[in-house]
């Protein structure tokens, strides 16, 4: 991809949208049986292609790519499970409002009856070692702690009783209960510590960001963001619903 002055019209002019979502994380952008790359971004991605009157290009990517990739000038945008942080607005354009948000939750057993946080006080939970709210979950809750460096012997701890619950990313437990093998688990609390996604532009695409930023504030206002929940089978957040009644009243 040419490097360009301004990116909103070297899209319409190539007349294809490329964006980066990822390809491996259920239900917000996954490989479908045949292939293809579906889910809750990609239709969103969609939406932005239809808007410009464009094709869509969808190119998978993960943490540590999506940024690299936009800054090369081989994507036009990143919509892929990206908080915006202060850290990431030095590297790119992050637009306003975010379109979702994710937090911190518990995966448990049903069995467990779990209801609220200070439930965990005294019970064994699982983590993954070096997530960034181990320690505040500790001073929070004061649960046992049990950390694994990888998400496969989380799960498995969890399956075999190691632990009471696991804690991790909410949006990760999303689709892990979308897997018929854990219909007798849940995600019973409220998250806490949400941050929202935001999508990415190049620095300077002031307006690509613009164009977008509008489409984000239409989305909440017509409740897409809820409907999208509704097709890829998603508990509905807090943060959706929020967002469209300030966007709603027009605010």
């Amino acid at each position: 991809m040419e490097a360009r002055a301004d990116g909103l019209d070297n899209i319409i002019a190539r007349g294809v949208l490329v964006v980066g979502t990822k390809a491996d994380y259920q239900p917000f952008g996954f490989r479908d049986a045949g292939g293809g790359i579906v889910g809750f971004e990609p239709d969103l991605a969609q939406d932005i292609a239809a808007a410009l009157k464009v094709r869509l290009e969808l190119v998978p990517v993960v943490s540590t790519t999506r940024i690299p990739l936009l800054a090369e000038g081989k994507l036009d945008l990143v919509i892929a499970t990206m908080n915006d942080t202060p850290e990431r607005r030095k590297l790119a354009n992050i637009v306003q409002p975010g379109y979702y948000a994710s937090g911190v939750n518990a995966l448990a057993p049903r069995s467990l009856h779990l209801h609220v946080w200070q439930q965990l006080r005294r019970k064994p939970v699982c983590m993954i070692d070096g997530s960034f709210y181990v320690d505040d979950i500790k001073q929070r809750y004061e649960p046992e702690i049990l950390t694994f460096r990888t998400t496969v012997e989380m799960y498995g701890a969890l399956r075999s009783e190691r632990c009471a619950a696991v804690i991790y990313d909410d949006t990760a437990i999303i689709g892990q209960l979308q897997n018929p093998d854990w219909t007798a688990y849940e995600m019973p609390l409220l998250s806490i510590m949400v941050e929202p996604w935001g999508i990415a532009v190049r620095l300077g695409e002031a307006r690509l960001e613009k164009a977008l930023s509008d489409m984000v504030k239409e989305w909440h206002r017509t409740d897409r963001i809820a409907g999208l929940e509704d097709r890829w089978h998603i508990p509905h957040s807090v943060f959706a619903q929020e967002m469209h009644r300030k966007y709603a009243e027009g605010q």
